[in-house]
């Protein structure tokens, strides 16, 4: 199987008057198809649980983005034992099988790019760039990790031996509970696991109870192309419920975390107990938080240098892992870069995320309580 060198997906023009008008479309056709109600999947059945929550558009928290479902630990060992079920055949097909599935998802993802991107303008308060960029990520993920579970198929040389036989080859694990957040809510969930699906492991996945609404773009462009049940599986629910069942499972072979350092640390020492009827040591993968500092020395352009601060720190209202947090100037310039940044942030335009300004709302109130408390630094 050939495939082309992988390519960027490239991003919308919305200063082009044809993208606006179809995104303005988008967004009124969608929200009239707002509020309606989200199952678990569970090896491709549809479930539905007695007890239910919301999914809200941060922009008007009045309005109910999605339904979903409260699962319980019977729900979550379900899917795991589904998807447990599942890996036994999925492991056996063939690397360009499923190279080609993820190709082919990608294409349904092109096809579908801006009502992705709507549904991250309701649901998360992206405005379009920013949800835009965000699919084209999650194009990106589907078409590189194509390519990547050919070449991990393919093995790796050895050093010959005369006397030996040597080979090395790449295994699939089995379950991946895949763990994701609310701030990238396609890409990130898409990315963990379209990398774990190519390379023949199943999946369950609990998205973040702030953007569950996201997972199920994931979820459709995959069965349209062929995914075949029980290798993506979505629960929903609250982090006691359906993540701290998924992380000490026996059958979950390996966790992908994605959010917060303290629910970090707490899925690693969870992690590291070995359950009864658990035959290896989980592996764990876990991003977490940073503090990323811009600087600015006396040699750069101040201009670009301040408004590329600007963009980093308040671009999706700096709700990002790689968001600027830090500004560390060198002496000689520093009040005429901090004048300038203050007087930038200051100019910003607050307001909707359907209208597309350059700054919407933060996720949800406690994170909104969090910044109103925050008290300013002495000068």
């Amino acid at each position: 199987m050939t495939l082309l060198e992988f390519r960027n997906e490239p991003l919308t023009d919305f200063s082009a008057e044809a993208s606006r008008s179809t995104m303005v479309a988008t967004l009124d056709h969608l929200q009239r198809e707002l509020g309606k109600e989200l199952p678990l999947v569970i090896g491709g059945e549809r479930v539905t649980t007695y007890d239910k929550f919301y999914s809200r558009n941060p922009s008007n928290n009045d309005e109910i983005v999605a339904v979903l479902q409260k699962a319980s630990p019977k729900e979550v060992e379900r899917a795991i034992e589904t998807a447990d079920r599942a890996f036994q055949s999925w492991r056996l097909v063939p690397a360009e099988e499923r190279a080609s599935l993820l190709l082919r998802a990608a294409d349904r993802l092109r096809r579908r790019r801006l009502v992705a991107a709507a549904w991250q303008v309701y649901e998360v308060g992206k405005n379009w760039g920013e949800a835009d960029a965000d699919v084209a990520e999650s194009v990106d993920h589907l078409e590189y990790f194509a390519r990547e579970a050919l070449r991990y198929a393919a093995g790796q040389a050895m050093a010959p031996h005369p006397q030996e036989y040597t080979q090395y080859t790449y295994l699939p694990l089995g379950v991946v509970a895949v763990i994701p957040p609310w701030n990238f809510p396609l890409a990130i969930p898409m990315g963990m696991a379209a990398a774990a699906i190519a390379t023949g492991n199943t999946v369950v996945m609990k998205p973040s109870s702030d953007s569950p609404a996201n997972a199920y773009q994931f979820l459709e462009v995959m069965e349209e192309a062929g995914l075949p049940p029980g290798v993506l599986n979505i629960v929903t629910g609250s982090g006691s419920e359906v993540g701290d069942t998924l992380v000490l499972h026996p059958r979950v072979r390996m966790i992908a975390f994605t959010g917060s350092k303290d629910v970090g640390v707490h899925i690693y020492q969870q992690a590291a107990r070995v359950m009864e009827g658990q035959i290896w040591l989980k592996r764990v993968i876990c991003e977490m938080g940073g503090k990323n500092a811009v600087v600015v020395d006396e040699e750069a352009d101040l201009e670009q240098a301040v408004q590329a601060a600007v963009a980093s720190g308040y671009g999706f209202q700096g709700q990002k892992c790689s968001a600027g947090s830090r500004l560390v100037v060198a002496a000689p310039v520093y009040r005429t870069v901090l004048n300038a940044f203050v007087e930038k942030v200051r100019a910003l335009q607050i307001g909707p995320a359907r209208d597309d300004y350059p700054v919407g709302p933060v996720i949800n109130e406690r994170a909104k309580q969090s910044i109103l408390n925050l008290k300013p630094a002495s000068s």
